[in-house]
């Protein structure tokens, strides 16, 4: 696609402080989301920097986006399995002028950050993952897919398909005491205790509350 094509066809939508160009073909960032960045935000000023940190199915890039101006000091790597993500994550870094600290990459989840790059030595792992079932978008949430992305909704059978790989193949790149956020559909906290659990190497998960006191984003430390 051409810078006018783009220009063309995109929106813009605030996040937490900042521009976000996204084109039809990419999720809107939405504000509930504002919780997750804050919850990253609130993390990192707990612990001294530099900060490396990994922004796991970035979309538009807003997380990263976010976190970066939030944090001179943090390098940042967003990764997201569509091309059409990885494009529109690359613009909102480059117009924002954050190339020289964040690095979009194409692949499946952690498919394009090799291990031996990262081993150990990251302070969080950030992901707004999809976490609707895949019946509700054949069902009462089918309005969602005849607007944006499929993919950006469809979180597999139960809608943590996501969820239980970002939990367990984070234990690879977190350094010890390194924390996890995930942002959860409604009424999923139960369930995401259990993938911690299963998981095993992280403390309990706390839980963050929106502003109707509903639980919608999980922080977890690594253990060891």
């Amino acid at each position: 696609m051409s810078q006018n094509q783009y220009e063309g066809t995109a929106q813009i939508s605030r996040f937490m402080g900042i521009e976000i160009e996204h084109p039809a073909d990419v999720l809107a960032p939405r504000e509930e989301t504002e919780l997750l960045g804050r919850s990253a935000v609130d993390i990192l000023s707990e612990r001294p920097g530099p900060h490396r940190v990994i922004d796991m199915c970035c979309g538009s890039g807003n997380l990263a986006c976010a976190v970066a101006t939030a944090f001179n000091s943090a390098t940042i790597w967003a990764c997201d399995l569509t091309s059409a993500c990885v494009s529109a994550a690359w613009r909102n870094v480059d117009r924002l002028g954050l190339s020289n600290r964040v690095q979009v990459r194409q692949g499946d989840l952690f498919g394009p950050l090799p291990i031996e790059e990262f081993d150990r030595s990251v302070d969080l792992v950030m992901c707004n993952p999809p976490y609707i079932p895949t019946f509700r978008l054949d069902g009462n949430k089918a309005d969602l897919v005849r607007k944006e992305p499929r993919e950006a909704f469809d979180g597999g059978l139960y809608g943590f398909t996501i969820h239980q790989q970002v939990i367990g193949a984070a234990l690879r790149y977190l350094r010890p005491g390194g924390w996890i956020a995930l942002e959860y559909g409604e009424r999923q906290e139960k369930q995401i205790d259990a993938l911690f659990r299963r998981a095993g190497g992280y403390y309990e998960p706390h839980h963050k509350l929106n502003e109707c006191g509903v639980p919608r984003v999980a922080v977890a430390q690594r253990s060891c």
